[in-house]
């Protein structure tokens, strides 16, 4: 989980009323409830998997269960069962939706599609607090002895493979220009973040080996929000890249010019998540 969410997630209550009695089945190994959730009375974890980024579709929330939704982003699924010597007790799938259901509303979430009978049932909710984006869905089996958790707390992926300077410098002779994702801020905010670390040392490099070489450095933003807006966030990123470069790599600032165009250039459409996070990036440009 990110550093921010469990700062967050630390001062909530539990969500659910109901702990856990101790029975015969104890939890998988190193699984544990997620802290958006406390789990439902006699259930226990049976299996569970985090990964670091992943995907998952949801019920699109304006399409009334139509239409589905891929989100990105820190991915946790955990399966719970009622013990053995309880199934004939295990609460019915409705109590397991109402329960969650109940406990998202709470904190101001929205449940936005679901259904249930006897046999099991499926409830898909967002919610939405400053930079932290939950989407989740929970899935009731077996007559209420099983239900899934999927939960995306969404995210961009961490970008892991960088371009180097002589693949920076081999598209800028072809195109007169490179695009670079692995230049990162905050949700709204123009502070270069340290994980950008890695891109800026081969931005530095590309210009060590080209003393000739001026670029702009042109920042973009997708299309939500408002234009004068973005286009000024645009520009506070443009700057904020320059001044990294020439105060910390100590490049020559008079090599490199700041400019945000905000979502006048996007590379693809912005209709879609992935196209959106295409869209937020910098380019070189040669000037």
């Amino acid at each position: 989980m990110k550093e921010g969410n469990k700062i967050f997630f630390c001062l909530l209550p539990g969500l659910l009323l109901f702990g856990n009695l101790a029975f015969g089945q104890r939890d998988y190994k190193d699984c544990k409830d997620h802290p958006f959730f406390t789990r439902m009375p006699n259930f226990y974890i049976n299996d569970c998997k985090e990964s670091d980024f992943d995907a998952f579709e949801f019920y699109d929330p304006d399409s009334q269960g139509k239409k589905k939704v891929k989100a990105e982003g820190e991915k946790y699924w955990i399966q719970y069962m009622i013990q053995d010597a309880l199934r004939d007790k295990a609460p019915s799938p409705l109590q397991i939706i109402r329960n969650h259901e109940n406990a998202v509303k709470k904190i101001g979430g929205k449940t936005y599609t679901y259904f249930v009978n006897s046999g099991g049932g499926d409830m898909h909710f967002r919610y939405t607090k400053d930079r932290l984006e939950v989407w989740g869905q929970v899935y009731v089996s077996t007559n209420g002895q099983s239900y899934m958790i999927t939960l995306i707390e969404k995210g961009e992926m961490a970008q892991d493979v960088v371009a180097d300077a002589k693949t920076m410098a081999a598209d800028i002779s072809a195109s007169g220009k490179v695009v670079i994702y692995g230049i990162y801020f905050d949700f709204n905010k123009a502070d270069v973040k340290p994980e950008s670390e890695p891109t800026l040392k081969e931005i530095t490099r590309l210009l060590q080996q080209d003393a000739k070489l001026r670029l702009y450095v042109v920042g973009h933003t997708d299309n939500a929000g408002g234009l004068d807006y973005n286009m000024k966030l645009s520009q506070q990123r443009a700057d904020a890249v320059v001044k990294e470069l020439a105060s910390k790599y100590k490049v020559e600032d008079t090599r490199l010019k700041a400019l945000g165009v905000g979502p006048a250039a996007p590379v693809t459409s912005n209709d879609t998540e992935d196209g959106k996070a295409k869209n937020r990036r910098v380019e070189l440009v040669k000037q």
